[in-house]
């Protein structure tokens, strides 16, 4: 008789690939990683907090299930030593997950300049420095780019200059998938919608949580290697925007 367990197709590849995830020490990047290794992935944890990052590795199995790899990802030479590192720990990566970035109070005289210029480049010269530092190895294994917009990258919010870069990293994720095309890598944007995160300083209810938005990525790193999900923009019930 046929099994009567659902199919689960997380756990339709090989049990080596590798994931390489930024902004890995907490939120989204964290329950990435944590729903990653339970379906099998290894996984390298890039962030700035070296000590975040090796609790978060010891719970997900230490050493050969995970990494950490402290990077700022707005300096390019971090960026290099985290690809050499994970190609030194396990000799591949199959999908990478440009996550790290951050937000700012709404309205142009809200915040300060040099909150601004931080802001911006973690959250798009950063994600460029991800892309640029991971595609030879990717390309390698025809794998996966993954970067994390936003719907404030689709719907611009009032005097929301993080609004604006999450619309760069949309762009940034059409223009890699049009420059890898025909090159086997598949190219996906995870754009969420009101999440409670550590990202925000105070905390909204009724809100997407972070294990919503790692099971879109897993979603789209499950699919077979012919699919490419372009985008998945995911919102809670009820958010207006």
């Amino acid at each position: 008789m046929p099994s009567t367990e659902p199919a689960n197709t997380y756990n339709d590849a090989p049990d080596d690939r590798v994931l390489l995830i930024t902004g890995a020490s907490s939120g989204i990047g964290a329950a990435t990683a944590r729903m990653a290794c339970a379906h099998s992935w290894r996984v390298v944890l890039a962030a700035r907090s070296q000590e975040r990052l090796e609790a978060l590795a010891e719970e997900l199995g230490g050493a050969g299930r995970a990494l950490p790899a402290q990077c700022d990802v707005t300096d390019w030479d971090a960026q290099q030593r985290v690809v050499a590192a994970a190609l030194e720990a396990f000799g591949r990566i199959d999908a990478v997950f440009a996550n790290a970035g951050f937000g700012g109070a709404r309205g142009f005289l809200a915040d300060t300049p040099e909150h601004w210029r931080e802001m911006i480049l973690t959250n798009i010269y950063g994600a460029a420095l991800t892309l640029r530092a991971t595609i030879p190895a990717v390309r390698e294994t025809r794998g996966h780019l993954l970067l994390t917009s936003s719907v404030a990258g689709r719907r611009v919010l009032p005097g929301s200059l993080y609004s604006c870069t999450k619309h760069a990293v949309t762009a940034m994720g059409e223009a890699a998938r049009q420059d890898l095309n025909g090159s086997g890598v598949r190219v996906t944007l995870i754009e969420p919608g009101m999440v409670d995160t550590p990202f925000f300083d105070n905390r909204p209810s009724d809100a997407l949580q972070d294990d919503d938005i790692a099971r879109a990525v897993l979603y789209a790193l499950s699919q077979p290697p012919h699919v490419d999900v372009n985008e998945i923009l995911v919102r809670p019930i009820g958010q207006p925007i």
